[in-house]
């Protein structure tokens, strides 16, 4: 399976094309415009959240709400493009009156300035219309849609909030949660996608203050994966090592810059013995772990156990006290330029994300078995699970 996305963040549309989906698929639109509308709430977003409210098209590859195994087109309608019309128009020629939004002082943190250098644009914009994360609209789409193939397989995947600006939740109450329905329900209910209720209210409290003094917030957002085979990956190449693609997906998400998978980072500080998984062995179940201090991953490999990865994302580098810049043309001091922004998108990165780890998930999993039919699919994850339990 592989997808491709396009389009402007003040564009007309936005879309993505996949290919690879098998055919017998399912699809619900009304989940995945559930999913698009969790990455557009949160406390700390921005005026654009207002403006759009997204919903895809099925242009392609589904017939009677049905995958046929053709390339898949989703669409969504930008509906702030109204205001962007003659400034955004692909086959209008640059004039005066259409380049009133022209951007010549780069954005300390964003992709302006070595964007510009790089594809020699000397209107920012050209940069920063495809940089934006307006961009991860259609990720959550196409992820949606992967975590309704996992889904088949009974996998579950989902993203939350751990901290925000230095306030984190209490990670003793997750154990309150049965499974990631509940944990689900829970985190959409609070406005900071956090599980943690007390953290919730601090957080809010933080973003307000930080909203006030023309800031922005950074955090940590968590994914799980429940359900995945064992042997996802391999350990024979750097190239097929999963949770390294998986590496790769999460830091891949705009302003993401770091990633662990269970205890991660934490094994710095405790010897071996505190930090590997156990192994036993019973006949119903076969092999099984009852520790997770490694994420769910041997050897680059599922290994069973749920899938567990933490990133970071550094604060949004849009201030409405905007930091020193200098102008590309006139190579004269100036005070960077304001985009509409939020104080933190943690909470919708957490959504991103999720998409991500599904996306790269379904990818896996597709690549080992057969992909053709969902029907076939699911009779063989479900001859290679009891095989793994005959080992």
């Amino acid at each position: 399976m592989r997808y491709v996305t396009a389009g402007e963040s003040h564009g007309p549309e936005l879309t993505a094309i996949i290919e690879g989906v098998p055919a017998g698929l399912t699809i619900s639109v009304d989940q995945i415009n559930a999913d698009l509308k969790r990455r557009q709430q949160g406390y700390g977003r921005g005026n654009r959240m207002k403006i759009e409210s997204d919903q895809v098209n099925i242009l392609s590859g589904v017939r009677h709400q049905v995958t046929l195994g053709s390339p898949i087109t989703l669409n969504v309608t930008n509906r702030d493009h109204a205001r962007w019309n003659e400034i955004m128009d692909p086959m209008v020629e640059a004039t005066p009156a259409n380049s009133v939004r022209r951007v010549e002082r780069p954005r300390p943190g964003h992709a302006d300035l070595v964007g510009g250098m790089k594809y020699r644009h000397h209107d920012l914009r050209n940069v920063l219309e495809r940089s934006s994360a307006r961009e991860t609209t259609m990720r959550v789409a196409v992820g949606s849609l992967c975590k309704q193939l996992l889904g088949q397989i009974g996998v579950q995947v989902l993203g939350f909030v751990r901290e925000i600006g230095g306030v984190s939740a209490d990670a003793r109450k997750l154990e309150q949660f049965a499974d990631l329905t509940q944990l689900k329900q829970a985190t959409d209910a609070s406005e900071t996608r956090t599980f943690d209720p007390a953290a919730d209210e601090k957080m809010k409290t933080l973003i307000d203050e930080t909203k006030r003094a023309g800031d922005t917030l950074g955090g940590i957002v968590e994914v799980i994966a429940t359900g995945m085979p064992a042997g996802l990956g391999s350990y024979v190449g750097a190239n097929t090592k999963l949770d390294a693609k998986l590496a790769s997906a999460i830091v891949g998400i705009n302003a993401f810059k770091g990633v662990e998978f269970g205890d991660g980072f934490a094994f710095a500080e405790h010897p071996g013995s505190e930090g590997m998984d156990e192994i036993f062995w019973e006949q119903q179940r076969g092999f099984y772990r009852q520790t997770n201090h490694l994420g769910g991953f041997e050897g680059g490999m599922t290994n069973g156990m749920p899938v567990i990865i933490k990133a970071v994302m550094k604060p949004i580098p849009t201030l409405y006290k905007p930091l020193m810049s200098v102008d590309i043309e006139t190579k004269e001091a100036y005070k960077a330029n304001v985009e509409r922004s939020d104080t933190t998108a943690v909470t919708a990165a957490a959504v991103v994300a999720e998409a991500m780890v599904a996306i790269t998930l379904a990818t896996a999993l597709l690549d080992k078995f057969d992909a053709d039919s969902i029907d076939r699919l699911k009779e063989q994850v479900q001859a290679y699970q009891e095989e793994l339990k005959q080992y």
